[in-house]
């Protein structure tokens, strides 16, 4: 019989009312808050940066194709550049990309009768997926796209509908703005209204037809201001774009969709600074409170430990029962952390009842998503750290002589 693990297991399962036995249950406890806290935090965090960044990808694909000027703004109007065979045949070759389209946006001034403001009109063709973008769609419906022609029909968000007091239906007139003449009038009817939650989108984002902005600027229907590509993997876009940058012709280049918008990444990637905070600062409480509950349980046994070396116990084996003491107390813990910590995530998944002032954090309730590895990390890191320190309060068991433990009180 393993008698080290039998008399940790008759202190740490004592069903009589003792110290002991609400020190054991109060250090479960904090663990359990601790394990907790670390899994709501990597659930939360991470859910919170994949929901913003999936915004982003939605309405502007994981990658851009276009025309390579390095001296030229990533978010200004497009150079023309002439669908490519050879292009196109490098991107549909690859095995990371899903779906390329053409794309390109204009400036512009939009007017009603009440109220005036100004857009990006991105142009887009009528093969378009708006797959990605049914979430965003609150009223109407997407462009029509004539065989013939362009689309009079434009989507504007919410906010430039308020701004500009309209709605599903109306028609407004857009003013192009031209470097080489006066500005090119074109009346259009809103179609639908859409809110992407990120407010710098919102305010200036418009959809219409590609074949629209070819005509405002001139260019012949094969011009286009570059290609959106959406990846099987988000997580491999870089991965892509270092595979085709060498590939393409000399006069086009790629980037990816954090590189056009770095602000928006460069800030979620913050919170990765705020995950490492939240785990250090609970695995230190987790592993002090363990420590701390030891030294109650070995100074409260302290005739006990006196008893055991008078029998002649060597100090390992009444080590090893604090060992497992504290064994036990962690993995209960763990286990229990990780109850209560996923149980609050499928909650908060099914019901949302944590919820988030859009205008401020871009989404209106807490995004949760938790990868197998954070269970890992938490449960796995936790043991590890806390057995480590397990070590320091049995060094008090070596130290004590029979005689005196066994008169302490």
């Amino acid at each position: 019989m393993n008698v080290p693990a039998f008399i940790a297991r008759r202190v740490a399962f004592n069903r009589e009312r003792s110290f002991s036995r609400f020190i054991i249950r109060l250090a479960i406890a904090a663990t359990v808050i601790s394990v907790a806290a670390m899994l709501l935090t990597l659930a939360f965090t991470n859910g919170f940066q994949y929901a913003i960044s999936q915004k982003v990808f939605n309405l502007w694909g994981h990658l851009r194709v276009q025309h390579y000027s390095p001296n030229r703004g990533l978010i200004s109007e497009e150079a023309p550049m002439e669908k490519n065979d050879t292009v196109l045949r490098i991107l549909k070759h690859d095995p990371g990309i899903k779906t390329i389209q053409a794309f390109a946006t204009k400036y512009a001034v939009i007017r009603s009768s009440e109220s005036i403001d100004y857009v990006q009109l991105k142009g887009v063709e009528r093969d378009y997926d708006f797959g990605n973008l049914r979430d965003f769609l609150k009223a109407g419906r997407w462009p029509r796209f004539p065989d013939s022609g362009y689309s009079s029909e434009i989507v504007l968000s919410e906010y430039t509908a308020g701004q500009l007091h309209i709605k599903v239906g109306d028609k407004v007139v857009i003013y192009f703005v031209r470097n080489d003449g006066p500005p090119r009038v074109r009346p259009m009817i809103v179609s639908g209204l859409f809110k992407t939650g990120i407010e710098d989108y919102d305010k200036l984002i418009a959809i219409g037809d590609l074949r629209l902005i070819q005509r405002l600027n001139n260019w012949n229907p094969d011009q286009i201001g570059g290609y959106e590509i959406f990846g099987y993997d988000y997580r491999q876009a870089d991965a892509v774009n270092s595979r085709i940058f060498d590939q393409l012709p000399k006069d086009w280049g790629s980037h990816t969709t954090q590189d056009v918008f770095p602000n928006i990444f460069d800030w979620l990637n913050l919170q990765n600074t705020t995950i490492a905070i939240v785990l250090i600062i609970m695995i230190i409480v987790a592993t002090l409170n363990l420590v701390t509950c030891l030294i109650i349980l070995v100074l409260e046994r302290t005739r006990m430990i006196g008893i055991l070396k008078a029998l002649g116990t060597p100090n390992l084996s009444i080590q090893t029962i604090f060992l497992y003491q504290g064994t036990i107390i962690t993995l209960f813990g763990i286990v229990l952390g990780n109850v209560f910590g996923l149980l609050i995530c499928f909650l908060q998944d099914h019901y949302g009842f944590i919820t988030l002032p859009e205008d401020a954090y871009f989404i209106s309730k807490a995004v949760v998503r938790l990868e197998w590895w954070h269970l890992l990390l938490v449960d796995g890191g936790t043991f590890v750290v806390c057995f480590l320190i397990l070590m320091i309060p049995t060094i008090i068991v070596r130290r004590m002589q029979p005689a005196r433990a066994i008169q302490f009180r």
